[in-house]
């Protein structure tokens, strides 16, 4: 089994494990020498596992998928999903201007959105990759409140840490974004936190360790060590009593390069929204190893897929079954909870509420993304 492995990152408190399982030992632990390599976008995160400079990567839900789809040309390397990292612990944020006139609906911003529209003057609203996390998030928050952001508004993609210097700039409305740039935000008084993302999807997966198709099946004692390393790292992220080391970790420049004040309030799952109102012992804040947070679920899956159909992210519909099996790779992870003495959890096959009501069903995801009054794609 080679021992060298250079993992991609990107500066998040999502990125917790790999920086705790490298710092206190659990990839060494594995017999695995691993490298931390910071990247400040998503799209360059890709780039380098694609062209074999890193072979993992700390990736956005979505992008494995968007992968599959040929969102990134022909040739771009296939990639699997055997863990994933973190669950819940993004935001919206709107800029301060907003601040007592919109809160959790986004109906309260439509008459304005719609007014600018016509105007020739759209409302600008960022996230971090068109098919990624962060994009749904802020599509379904829109959406939810009858704005279509992709004819009533501009939605674009900027890096997570260049956010808030894009709306201290003023050229932004709102963004969608991990931790800790939603934070920051609130610290520099630019905005405020509208909702977070589990308040849109309780437990909802997040950021995932991904591999190429043909480093898993080249190296899968490698990425099963990775992934039992991970294990350990993330129950050690969960332990409330090693949070306050966790956010010192993690504002080392090395990693995030923010004050500790920024980070440990919404990792501990109690913080200010900026704008009143507050957060006591968030039941769904960001998770690393507990409920079960690490398996990659098949509905997962199914739901992502769901929404790139609504929003005309595929041509047609996709081959919902086919792709889910090609992509989720929960041997993996199984492996990986073996090698720690942890029995797996099961597939689990029940739907998913979410916060507009509407229910998600993984036994028909085409029903769901055709259910929504508000969409892109051409039914």
């Amino acid at each position: 089994m080679p021992t060298a492995l250079k993992i991609s990152f990107l500066p998040l408190t999502d990125c917790a494990p790999l920086v705790v399982a490298l710092e206190r030992g659990f990839f060494k632990q594995a017999g695995l020498d691993v490298t931390l390599d910071r990247t400040t976008s998503w799209s360059a995160a890709r780039e380098r596992l694609d062209c074999g400079a890193c072979q993992a990567a700390h990736l956005l839900f979505g992008l494995p998928f968007a992968t599959a789809l040929g969102h990134f040309g022909p040739k771009a390397r296939p990639l699997v999903i055997p863990w994933i990292l973190s669950r819940n612990g993004q935001a919206i944020t709107l800029a301060a201007k907003y601040r007592g006139r919109v809160t959790t609906d986004a109906k309260a911003l439509a008459k304005e959105i719609f007014q600018r529209r016509d105007a020739g003057r759209p409302a600008v609203f960022a996230m971090t990759l068109a098919p990624g996390t962060h994009a749904l998030w802020l599509r379904s928050w829109l959406a939810a409140g009858g704005i279509n952001p992709d004819h009533d508004l501009a939605l674009i993609t900027i890096p997570p840490p260049h956010m808030v210097t894009n709306l201290r700039q003023g050229q932004l409305d709102g963004f969608s974004v991990g931790e800790p740039w939603n934070a920051r935000a609130i610290a520099e008084d630019l905005g405020y936190t509208a909702i977070t993302s589990q308040q849109i999807w309780p437990d909802h997966p997040e950021k995932i360790l991904a591999f190429t198709a043909a480093f898993t099946a080249a190296q899968p004692a490698t990425v099963t060590a990775a992934l039992a390393a991970l294990h350990l790292a993330g129950q050690w992220c969960d332990e409330p009593t090693n949070h306050a080391e966790l956010a010192a970790m993690l504002s080392s420049p090395n990693y995030i390069g923010c004050p500790v004040e920024q980070i440990l309030p919404r990792l501990t799952g109690t913080f200010e929204f900026g704008d009143g109102r507050s957060m006591t012992n968030d039941a769904h804040a960001v998770n690393f190893s507990r409920r079960d947070a690490n398996n990659p679920q098949p509905r997962y899956a199914l739901w992502w897929l769901s929404q790139m159909r609504r929003w005309a992210m595929t041509f047609g519909a996709p081959d919902y079954a086919a792709l889910t099996a090609r992509l989720m790779r929960p041997e993996f992870y199984a492996a990986a909870l073996a090698q720690t003495g942890t029995a797996p959890g099961p597939v689990n096959h029940a739907p998913e509420k979410f916060f507009d009501g509407t229910t998600f069903d993984p036994a028909d995801p085409e029903t769901f993304a055709r259910a929504h009054p508000v969409h892109t794609a051409r039914f």
